[in-house]
């Protein structure tokens, strides 16, 4: 099994409910991807995090195996969230490893 976990950072200049909107939009998309990636075992967004969080949502994703995670970055589904996601995010931090 490989893990793949990001935690986004929301553009500082939206305001709190444009945060919100992002975040919600954000999770029902990548939420939305259960099913629909080969390979992909589970999938979580958090976007209701603690005041010490430093990001502002959180993906956590569970594949099969590395090649299904490489085949998960360029599925035609998630390229169409991921371009979003990009639009509203100003910084990104990722970590994948196996379990």
């Amino acid at each position: 099994m490989v893990k793949h976990v990001i935690i986004w950072t929301l553009k500082p200049e939206f305001s709190a409910e444009e945060k919100r909107s992002a975040a919600e939009k954000i999770k029902s998309g990548l939420e939305g991807l259960a099913g629909k990636i080969p390979g992909m075992t589970d999938v979580k967004v958090n976007i209701d995090l603690l005041s010490s969080s430093t990001g502002d949502v959180m993906l956590d994703t569970t594949f099969t195996d590395e090649n299904a995670l490489k085949a998960y970055q360029t599925n035609p589904d998630h390229v169409a969230v991921a371009t979003y996601v990009r639009s509203v995010v100003s910084d990104r931090k990722c970590v994948d490893f196996e379990q």
